[in-house]
């Protein structure tokens, strides 16, 4: 029976790469589905999504091919089934528009994911969860408690086995201890397009400010609080007539699509990790 993988790699650029690729994928029996590259004039990196179809050997068997075969070129490289959806911890606070779209989206299978659990600090969205089946952890965070707090939180991502956690508006900074343990596979989602507006309530203060444009960006989390790198922005233009309300309901709307994009992408393994950047093969 075929099963469908995606195999992503990068590595510094050479030529025949791709030759090699798909010689490999050809002499394990692989049948190439869909197949993305970019080449990185800047860095001089090569990068590299391929979905593929193989009967003919077990994912177990071609990992530890893919080990002999990656070393010469000095390539990172993962190997996903797409049969497998990506197993998912959600953490929210008191905004729940992105954690309400999120969980609307999965079931109606528009995203491959497993949502295990579901985080917060407060307990505004239990029946919500509860209405999906999906656990909900009611975790308060003080300045006393952050530890105690962020322990129990990876606890629970460790027990799911979570490849991916979301901070769907969880409005908590995280620690840096805490952003090393999730590099690579925590999402955040905020405002952009407001750099002057930071604290509370910045569709107030952007409305004050007669803003033109209204936003949100997508990126994974890293100690650098809202630095990590991006995954998707989106804008919407706004002007004098729109009142902090409508601002607010407009800059809701984006986030909630923003933050779906790149979820979706992450879990189809279509991001690549380039420094500070990223590579994303729609």
């Amino acid at each position: 029976m075929n099963q469908a993988y995606v195999l992503n790699l990068s590595c510094p650029d050479r030529t025949g790469i791709v030759h090699a690729v798909s010689g490999f994928l050809l002499e394990h029996g692989g049948n190439i589905e869909e197949a993305a590259q970019y080449n990185d004039h800047g860095t001089g990196l090569f990068f590299m999504r391929v979905q593929f179809a193989c009967a003919q050997v077990t994912r177990e068997d071609l990992q530890l091919q893919l080990r002999f075969f990656a070393e010469p070129f000095g390539m990172q490289w993962s190997l996903h089934a797409t049969s497998q959806p990506m197993r998912t911890v959600l953490l929210v606070s008191k905004e729940g528009h992105c954690l309400n779209d999120l969980l609307f989206r999965w079931k109606s299978g528009l995203l491959p994911l497993d949502i295990r659990a579901i985080i917060s600090n407060h307990r505004d969205f239990y029946q919500l969860a509860a209405s999906y089946n999906v656990p909900f952890h009611h975790i308060p965070v003080t300045a006393a408690t952050k530890a105690q707090a962020e322990a129990k939180q990876f606890e629970i991502i460790q027990n799911e086995e979570a490849e991916l956690v979301v901070l769907a508006r969880y409005m908590q900074i995280l620690s840096d201890d805490l952003c090393r343990k999730l590099s690579g596979k925590a999402i955040n989602i905020h405002h952009s397009f407001l750099p002057s507006f930071k604290g509370a309530k910045p569709y107030y203060q952007a409305h004050d400010r007669g803003v033109k444009l209204i936003g949100a960006t997508a990126h994974y989390v890293t100690a650098d609080l809202d630095e990590g790198p991006i995954i998707e922005q989106d804008v919407a233009r706004v002007d004098h007539s729109k009142t902090v309300e409508d601002l607010t309901a407009m800059g809701r709307d984006t986030e909630s699509q923003v933050l779906a994009r790149a979820v979706k992408w992450h879990s189809e393994h279509r991001v690549l990790l380039n420094g500070h950047k990223t590579v994303i093969f729609k």
